[in-house]
């Protein structure tokens, strides 16, 4: 595998991988879920089903994607430092796993919402209860997963910011991302009463978290004069 096609493989699934986590993320979840309210939340979900279940399928499009940028990276990162891409690899697949595990819990959703046989077995306030159980459960697993993904963007802004060939800002939006992602869902993993505090956090971290990797992944493509 050559650098340029390294480069290629990962801007490319980066690209797609934003516009299905922009869909699954932003769009199906943002739609359905209303937080702290268990009653509408399976109400959405149930008279949505093809929505939703369009959603996982765009989660297992990030995972798939996720690993190619994994393999793209570490390609093309280990000329400059063989040790840390490896690291940064690993770091990343730590994630995508995590990420994995958070999705079983939407397909849970998916089973309790898609199948009158549960209605019959638990009480509808049961059944609203359990399926926002399963919500919450993605929500907190995929955050901590979150924080090891900012590890990995640290060691990736790191490695880039010591090339002379790789522009300068592109590795400080990494590097301001990963601490972004690190505070951020480490507060709403373990310190979730600070809700203002995070709020503002997403907001002063909001751009470097979106443009930072995808900004790499474009630089990547122009470096390989390949035209989306």
């Amino acid at each position: 595998m050559s650098q340029r096609n390294a480069a290629l493989t990962a801007g490319i699934s980066l690209i797609i991988m934003t516009i299905a986590a922009f869909f699954s993320s932003g769009f199906v979840y943002e739609s359905l879920i209303v937080q702290g309210d268990a009653g509408t939340t399976f109400h959405n979900i149930n008279n949505s089903q093809i929505l939703f279940k369009a959603g996982i399928f765009g989660w297992l499009i990030i995972l798939i994607t996720d690993i190619l940028v994994t393999w793209g990276f570490y390609i093309f990162l280990k000329p400059l430092n063989n040790n840390l891409s490896l690291l940064g690899a690993w770091l990343r697949l730590m994630y995508t796993a995590i990420l994995a595990i958070a999705v079983f819990n939407l397909i849970m959703v998916m089973l309790l919402t898609n199948s009158t046989d549960y209605v019959s077995l638990f009480h509808i306030d049961q059944l609203q209860g359990k399926v926002m159980l399963f919500l919450d459960a993605f929500h907190m697993i995929w955050s901590m997963g979150l924080v090891i993904f900012g590890g990995h963007l640290f060691v990736v802004g790191y490695i880039t910011f010591k090339s002379d060939s790789i522009p300068k800002f592109i590795s400080i939006l990494l590097l301001i991302a990963s601490v972004g992602y690190i505070v951020n869902h480490l507060l709403i993993t373990f310190l979730p009463q600070y809700e203002s505090v995070i709020t503002v956090l997403e907001l002063v971290f909001l751009l470097p978290m979106i443009v930072g990797e995808l900004g790499f992944g474009i630089w990547l493509l122009i470096k390989t004069k390949i035209k989306v």
